[in-house]
C-alpha cells in the first residue's frame, strides 16, 4: 500500500486525516522530516503527500526539496481556489495534482484510493511533465479496443458505403466531418463522424445555443440582464484571469467589487457566473434546423459515430470512456473539481451515455459531469464490459448512442 504523508499544521484537516479508512496518514509540518519519511526503506516504495498550501516562497523551497531528495512522491497541494500564475508556478515547481482545503474525509479517501490503483503508472517518470498528472491507457484496454474496432471496420464495411452515398446524395460537402476535440490528458485530435449537418452549421451554433440548449439555465430576470457587468469599454469578457484582474473595491460594507482592465463586477456575482459557465459547459441543442434529413436518421442510430472506430483503431480514443469534448467546452471543465475526467480515455460509450437512456434522455450537464469523473476514478474491465453490454442493448431498443 502507498504510504501516505500530510506536511501542514491545519488542525481540522489533521483531523479529518485521522478518520480516513484503513489508513495511517503520518504528519509532520517540516518538509525536511517530511522528506526523511519519504525516504524508500525497499525498492518501489512511494508515499503520497497532501501538502497544506501556506506562503507561496516557503511553499516552492518546499516543493522542491522534496522532489530533489523523493522522486518517489506523488504530491497533492491542498488549496483554495488560485490564481492562473499561482497554478503555473506550483504545478512547474513539482505538484501532481490539487484538492480543496475544506476536502471531506469521503473525498480525501477517494483521491488516496484513486492514486493507490494506478500506482505504477503514476509512479512511471515518463508518465509526468513539469508534475501534471498524465493518464495512460492499460494494455488490456488497449488491446481490447485494437480487436474489436478492427472487427468493427471489417463487419461495418457495408454501412460505411451506404451512409456515404446517402450523406453525398443529399447535401453538398465532406461525407466525413472533422472536428477538434479534447480527450485524454486534455489532448486535442481530430473526431471523426459522418457528415449529419449541412456545411454552415458551426457558423450557427453560437445563436441556436442561446435560445435552445436544454442544458443552460436561465435563471436571469430582464432587470438582471445586463447589470452583472459594467463594461468600461465597448466589449467586456467573463474572465478576470484573461484580462488581468487589478483591484478590489468595496461597496458599503458588506459587497466587494472586482476592478478589470475593462469591466467592473461584483464579487458575489462573478463567483455565480463562472459556476454557470462550468455547469452549462454541455451545449445540446434540442430539434437542431441545422441537421440533414439523413443526418436525423443516422444520429438516430448512431450510424454518424461509426467512423470514430478508426480514432479508437489509432488510440485517439477507447470504446469505452467520457465523451471527448469541443474545445469550447473543454475549456469551461479545466478547474481542479474536474481534472478527474479527463485522467480516463477518452470513449465511444460510456458511462453517463447509458445511464442517460435510463432517465428518456433527461439528465442536467452536473450529473454528467460527476458521472464521467466517476468514471475516471473508477473504471475497470467489468464496469466497461457493463457499459458495453447496456450500450448494445439500447442498439437493439433503437435508442443509439447519445
Amino acid at each position: 500500500m502507498i504510504g501516505v504523508v500530510y506536511l501542514g499544521n491545519n488542525p481540522k484537516t489533521q483531523e479529518r486525516l485521522k478518520y480516513i479508512p484503513g489508513q495511517l496518514v503520518r504528519m509532520t509540518n517540516a518538509y525536511k522530516d517530511a522528506a526523511q519519511i519519504c525516504t524508500p526503506h525497499v525498492s518501489n516504495e512511494h508515499f503520497l503527500v497532501f501538502f497544506e498550501r501556506n506562503v507561496r516562497s516557503e511553499d516552492i523551497t518546499a516543493i522542491t526539496y522534496l522532489r530533489k531528495k523523493c522522486p518517489n512522491v506523488y504530491i497533492i497541494l491542498m488549496t483554495s481556489p488560485m490564481s492562473e500564475e499561482d497554478r503555473y508556478t506550483y504545478m512547474k515547481c513539482g505538484i501532481n495534482d490539487t484538492i480543496q482545503q475544506e476536502a471531506s474525509i469521503t473525498e480525501l479517501n477517494k483521491k488516496i484510493q484513486f492514486i493507490s490503483d494506478r500506482e505504477n503508472i503514476l509512479f512511471d517518470d515518463k508518465a509526468f511533465k513539469y508534475g501534471i498528472l498524465k493518464f495512460k491507457i492499460p494494455v488490456w484496454k488497449r488491446l481490447f479496443d485494437i480487436i474489436f474496432s478492427g472487427l468493427g471496420i471489417i463487419i461495418l464495411s457495408p454501412v460505411f458505403i451506404i451512409t456515404a452515398i446517402a450523406i453525398r446524395f443529399e447535401s453538398e460537402g465532406p461525407i466525413l466531418f472533422k472536428s477538434k476535440r479534447v480527450g485524454t490528458n486534455y489532448t486535442i485530435f481530430n473526431f471523426l463522424k459522418f457528415r449529419s449537418m449541412y456545411v454552415d452549421a458551426e457558423q450557427r451554433l453560437k445563436e441556436l445555443s442561446k435560445d435552445h440548449n436544454q442544458y443552460a439555465e436561465n435563471h436571469e430576470s430582464e432587470e438582471q440582464k445586463g447589470t452583472i457587468m459594467a463594461p468600461l469599454g465597448d466589449e467586456a469578457e467573463m474572465d478576470m484571469f484573461d484580462m488581468g484582474m487589478e483591484s478590489e473595491m468595496m461597496i458599503g460594507d458588506e459587497e466587494i467589487m472586482l476592478v478589470g482592465d475593462d469591466f467592473v463586477v461584483a464579487e458575489s456575482d462573478f463567483t455565480k457566473q463562472k459556476e454557470e459557465e462550468i455547469n452549462n459547459a454541455f451545449v445540446k441543442i434540442e430539434d437542431d434546423p441545422r441537421v440533414t434529413k439523413v443526418g436525423r436518421f443516422i444520429r438516430k442510430y448512431s450510424i454518424d459515430e461509426i467512423p470514430q472506430l478508426f480514432n479508437i483503431l489509432k488510440g485517439d480514443m477507447s470504446i469505452v470512456g467520457n465523451r471527448p469534448l469541443p474545445l469550447y467546452e473543454a475549456e469551461k471543465l479545466t478547474a481542479d473539481s474536474c481534472i478527474d475526467r479527463f485522467m480516463a480515455p477518452a470513449g465511444l460509450t460510456g458511462l453517463w451515455q447509458v445511464e442517460e437512456r435510463g432517465k428518456d434522455g433527461n439528465m442536467s450537464a452536473e450529473k454528467r459531469k460527476q458521472l464521467d469523473i466517476t468514471y475516471g476514478q473508477t473504471y475497470n474491465f467489468i464496469l466497461d464490459m457493463k457499459i458495453i453490454f447496456r450500450t448494445l442493448t439500447a442498439f437493439i431498443q433503437g435508442g443509439g448512442i447519445k
